[in-house]
């Protein structure tokens, strides 16, 4: 049997198999609420060991995009309450992404008198999806004062504590795809002079006091960090490479300290080898890989060791069966692209499935 599909054991992850389902954004959370379509959705998926959630707003400001879930209200803990149960009947683990994102975003997506926040007053280029206005440019955040940093961090404490209340495993923060905690790392989009920026402590400074208060609250054990070292997306500036480097080597380092369950690297082609032996050096818990990776360059980076667990994402999209797929060498279905993020059950949880 591949090391794919045999049971993974490290630490307090304790996973029927090798796989986990990457975060997807899916927009199906009608006025930011989960829903049972969404919990058909989750439980259909409910092969991979691990799941990780769509991310999810842990403050009404942090809901950048249209229709995206929440986990600040009781009637969104109740809502995903539904979604826990249908992952563990499935006997899945399932932690909650939680995505503040930060510059990200358009006013017109957030509740009425919010606004989108940042560490800078820097709007991000290009355009963003609004249900009302259609396509808009970024809105201009408002600068972040320090109290805000620390009330933003209270945000994320609170949401973890919430996520365990709806029946969570546990929570992974969102530290990619140029959100919120990768904006507060970049010096092109963080220009403080204050405790959260400037030198390399200085902006990883937000990401480790989230990790440390959260672990503090509900267990090291219980919290994930994803990361995307070099990557552009969301208008992230390059900046110098080795730089970019030492960054991430001194957030592994410290994550080890804190010693949090895993990190999830969105890897991409610009992350020198060096990078990723110096990150699997310096962090002794799991390493999840996520991002353009087969069945078989999965198992390749299982049986090297350099991977842990290995993450699919639009491969357990459009293929809810997507384990006994690769199990029986089936063809697997292609993604609608046109339905990814439309409401309704269209391109959701209408996949075929080789029982249907």
């Amino acid at each position: 049997m591949k090391k794919i599909f045999e049971p993974f054991s490290k630490g307090t992850l304790q996973l029927k198999n090798h796989v986990v389902m990457a975060p997807m954004t899916r927009s199906r959370a009608i006025n930011n609420i989960p829903n049972n379509l969404m919990a058909t959705y989750y439980g259909q998926r409910s092969g991979a060991g691990l799941i990780i959630t769509e991310g999810t707003a842990p403050t009404p400001e942090a809901l950048g995009y249209p229709r995206i879930p929440g986990i600040f209200s009781a009637a969104q803990i109740q809502g995903w309450q539904a979604v826990t149960k249908a992952v563990h009947d499935g006997g899945s683990k399932i932690f909650l992404q939680l995505m503040h994102t930060g510059r990200i975003a358009h006013s017109a997506n957030l509740p009425e008198g919010y606004q989108p926040v940042g560490l800078s007053d820097i709007p991000a280029a290009g355009e963003i999806f609004t249900d009302s206005l259609g396509m808009q440019p970024h809105s201009v955040p408002v600068a972040l004062t320090q109290q805000g940093i620390k009330q933003v961090i209270e945000d994320f404490v609170k949401a973890a504590k919430n996520a365990i209340t709806a029946g969570f495993d546990g929570v992974e923060l969102h530290g990619a795809n140029g959100y919120l905690l990768e904006q507060s790392l970049n010096p092109q989009v963080n220009n403080r002079n204050d405790d959260y920026g400037g030198s390399i402590i200085n902006r990883s400074r937000l990401t480790l006091e989230v990790a440390q208060k959260i672990a503090d609250a509900i267990g090291s054990e219980k919290v994930g960090l994803r990361i995307s070292p070099y990557s552009t997306l969301s208008d992230m500036p390059v900046y110098d490479e080795s730089e970019v480097q030492d960054t991430y080597v001194y957030l592994a380092k410290e994550l080890n300290r804190i010693d949090i369950a895993y990190l999830h690297i969105s890897d991409n082609p610009a992350i020198p080898v060096k990078t990723h032996e110096e990150i699997r050096k310096a962090f002794n818990n799991t390493l999840i890989y996520c991002n353009g990776l087969t069945a078989d360059t999965a198992e390749e980076k299982l049986q090297n060791g350099s991977a842990d667990l290995i993450a699919f994402g639009r491969s357990f999209l459009a293929n809810p069966d997507f384990i006994e797929r690769v199990a029986q060498n089936a063809t697997l279905n292609e993604v609608d692209y046109a339905t990814l993020y439309t409401p309704g059950e269209q391109g959701y949880t209408d996949y075929q499935t080789l029982k249907s």
